[in-house]
């Protein structure tokens, strides 16, 4: 049974189709990241999993019970993480934290102990008595995700948990959802930080104007966005008629002239060769730096960029919103 499952979902505002016929399901276990331009969906497909919106037609299951239907058993299985937290003013984190666990029903005790674990858990224990308003935007974010874990939920939904975090606080954030998919939660995450999200989830979804354009294994999106193999050369000089040159080599289907960033190795005149070749050329892409050679061009670098989620993002979308 899928943990999350959406069938024929949608969600309309007015005459704005925010979601449109979504499907998606994720399996107990999978760290799942969502992914799409602002304005895609994905905010309200996590806020309707968390029972804070109502679809307008179709439906949204969690832990095989029913958005809408099972609210109230939906709920204490889930833990939902907003890209941004609020509090009530001169509360420290040992107070917030101690209110929603009695909100939960945890008391005594068990209390104390469920709250120092979330603290150890989220390496905030040196801040329990810190205010929370006081708190940096990165420790506001670990202290949400403790927030959610007092009643140790099957599925967590985390809407943008890295937006705006420093990259110190991105890198501790990321290796606490590391420890948490470690401890076998269910997690939905949607970000930006796509590099990130490739390191972290096993599946993930690209939406787009309210529709789930794919969804699967890292590896698998990373093979369909691959529309032949691209290339980076660089000579020492000629670049132009170095790109004539291979222009002619059998498989070379695309060439482009570029400016070398900082950092990268190109010729005399700033710029490198980046060249598609297609996957079912009957030529080798090694053609390429011999022919080079062979008509008494010096090369600088050769070799394969590769396709990561941020370029797979960027060719498998349109980058339209809503």
């Amino acid at each position: 049974m899928p943990m999350i499952e959406t069938i024929n979902l949608t969600k309309r505002y007015g005459d704005l189709v925010a979601l449109d016929s979504l499907n998606l399901t994720i399996d107990e276990g999978v760290c799942y990241g969502f992914i799409g331009p602002n304005g895609a969906g994905k905010t309200t497909t996590i806020k309707i999993l968390a029972t804070l919106l109502k679809p307008s037609s179709g439906q949204a299951n969690v832990a095989g019970r029913t958005v809408g239907h099972q609210n109230r058993e939906i709920r204490p299985l889930i833990g939902y993480v907003p890209d941004f937290m609020g509090a009530y003013e001169d509360m420290v984190v040992q107070e917030y934290l101690e209110f929603f666990a009695s909100a939960y029903n945890i008391a005594g005790d068990r209390r104390r102990k469920v709250v120092s674990d979330v603290l150890d858990l989220t390496d905030l224990s040196y801040k329990a008595t810190a205010e929370v308003n006081g708190l940096s935007r990165g420790m506001q974010q670990r202290l949400s995700i403790a927030r959610v874990l007092l009643h140790d939920p099957k599925v967590l939904l985390m809407d943008e948990p890295a937006s705006g975090l420093d990259p110190r606080a991105r890198i501790e954030i990321r290796e606490l959802l590391k420890e948490l998919r470690r401890m076998g939660k269910t997690i939905l995450i949607s970000s930006h930080i796509l590099h990130e999200l490739a390191e972290l989830c096993n599946q993930v979804g690209i939406i787009e104007r309210g529709k789930l354009l794919f969804s699967g294994d890292v590896a698998e999106i990373l093979r369909r966005a691959r529309v032949g193999r691209v290339f980076h050369l660089a000579v020492m000089d000629r670049t132009r008629e170095a790109a004539d040159a291979l222009a002619k080599v059998p498989g070379v289907s695309k060439i482009a002239i570029k400016a070398a960033e900082e950092g990268r190795e190109a010729g005399a005149d700033g710029k490198f060769l980046e060249v598609t070749f297609d996957d079912d050329a009957p030529t080798s892409p090694s053609d390429m730096p011999s022919v080079l050679i062979n008509n008494g061009y010096r090369l600088v670098t050769f070799g394969e960029e590769p396709v990561n989620l941020e370029t797979a993002f960027m060719r498998l979308t349109k980058g339209i919103v809503q």
